[in-house]
């Protein structure tokens, strides 16, 4: 079914237009109210776009049975579509609002079940065939000035760019990606020109608050200096697990995180290592794996008959190696408490990831990019124990499970294409060829090891 949108609807809509209608005034005390002389009336309205088209085979695997929310062990196919726009405004001194509308559409593997670490972080569970147009991000950003020496950031997708100090407060609200601030890992975040499998997003047991789609609404306030940077961060959780609507009782249900990042004493010959330390709570109507198997007495357990107002915890710790321009090393490892289902993100409770990215200026092509990682992931004890019984996920759902850590590997290589002038700007375009090979798919001892293979087009301005 086709479906176009603007947003969430009731509290949700109504907590955003207060957030935007908020913000100017809370920035009054802190900001003048008219732009600053040196910015030219160009820069006050830019314009970004960029599409994105990946094609994924998996061929067929060995496996012993298979559930309702298996991966299916026959030969599949898959693709995904994005198109997304940014429309970004420069309001006043310190202060920029973007409005990101989204068209997608898609045919995941196996109605998008069967693994912690899925194969392709551009598919969410409500993606099909037929295009699909909602609002992605619109949220209004204020930034004060608290001192150090001038730098300039970049225009890009969503920041307009432009001097600012080298310390200073970040005020974000509105609709938007918690990928967008936190564990921004420049080296494994984005499946539209890096890794695929939602095991290299973030943090696989950061079961971060979000739509089904990856956006929510609320707020983040961050104060960085050149060497370290703290941020903060709610936003609402969807109304149920891995849900489209939002909850807009973000006192009462809700996703709060903490994030602490820092140079560290340690140097490697393109800068010093850097550290990000992410702990993080929600709150929100969740079934328990223990209970669920208790109230089962022996039988086939459901998370969805014990559900109950209570909290997830958990944290995430990631290292950062440079290597060189775009290019460097990295160690990702999280873990949550494992007691209740997943709400928001995957089927992951702990995880290790580790990996890095390389240019191709070794054999003269210096744009084009290339990576290769390895995540172990695994789930808690009461877990496997409530799939082993026969519980079902809202990823996973074997029937049974002869449980084994979840191993995924993946590699890629990015080609940059020549740009094209667009309009007065340059358009960017690269052609990436992948692989994945997924041991113990869903945990399970009896089911594969899977091949996936990927071919992705991206292309921006």
């Amino acid at each position: 079914m086709t479906e176009t949108t603007l947003g969430g609807r009731g509290a949700g809509r109504g907590l955003l237009r207060h957030l935007i209608l908020l913000a100017p005034l809370a920035a009054q005390a802190a900001a003048p109210a008219d732009m600053p002389d040196e910015v030219p009336a160009a820069d006050r309205l830019a314009w970004h776009a960029q599409a994105t088209y990946i094609r994924q085979l998996k061929p067929a695997f060995s496996a012993a049975y298979s559930g309702p929310h298996s991966l299916r062990p026959e030969r599949e196919t898959s693709y995904s579509f994005t198109a997304t726009g940014d429309l970004g405004l420069r309001l006043w001194d310190g202060a920029q609002m973007h409005f990101n509308p989204e068209a997608a559409q898609g045919i995941p593997l196996s109605n998008l079940t069967g693994a912690g670490g899925l194969s392709n972080g551009e598919l969410a569970r409500t993606s099909g065939a037929d295009l699909t147009v909602y609002r992605a991000r619109w949220f209004l950003q204020q930034r004060w000035d608290a001192g150090g020496e001038r730098e300039t950031l970049e225009a890009d997708f969503n920041e307009l760019g432009g001097p600012v100090a080298a310390r200073r407060w970040t005020l974000t609200l509105g609709n938007f990606s918690l990928l967008d601030y936190f564990d921004n890992n420049p080296y494994a975040k984005d499946p539209r020109e890096q890794f695929l499998n939602w095991s290299f997003l973030t943090h696989g047991a950061w079961d971060f608050p979000a739509d089904a789609r990856g956006y929510s609404m609320g707020g983040v306030l961050e104060y960085r200096t050149p060497q370290w940077a703290v941020r903060a961060g709610r936003l609402m959780q969807p109304r149920e697990s891995n849900g489209l609507k939002l909850d807009g009782r973000i006192g009462r249900h809700y996703g709060d995180q903490v994030e602490l990042e820092s140079e560290l004493p340690v140097a490697v010959p393109a800068g010093p290592l850097r550290g990000r330390l992410l702990l993080f709570r929600n709150r929100a109507v969740m079934g328990a794996f223990g209970e669920a198997l208790a109230a089962a007495a022996g039988g086939v357990p459901d998370v969805g008959a014990v559900r109950r107002e209570q909290s997830k915890t958990g944290w995430g710790l990631t290292l950062e190696a440079p290597l060189g321009p775009d290019a460097g090393l990295f160690l990702r490892a999280s873990r949550n408490n494992g007691r209740a289902e997943t709400y928001a993100f995957t089927e992951i409770d702990r995880q290790l990831a580790l990996g890095g990215q390389f240019s191709g200026g070794a054999w003269g092509r210096g744009a084009d990019r290339w990576g290769v990682a390895l995540a172990f992931n695994d789930l808690s004890p009461t877990h496997r124990d409530y799939l082993a019984a026969g519980g079902q996920g809202f990823f996973l759902g074997d029937g049974a499970l002869r449980y084994g850590t979840e191993r995924v590997a993946e590699a890629y290589y990015r080609w940059a294409l020549p740009a094209v002038p667009v309009g007065g700007a340059a358009l960017q375009s690269a052609l990436s060829v992948g692989v994945q090979h997924i041991a113990r798919p869903g945990y399970n001892r009896d089911r594969g090891p899977v091949q996936v293979y990927s071919l992705r087009w991206h292309s921006e301005f």
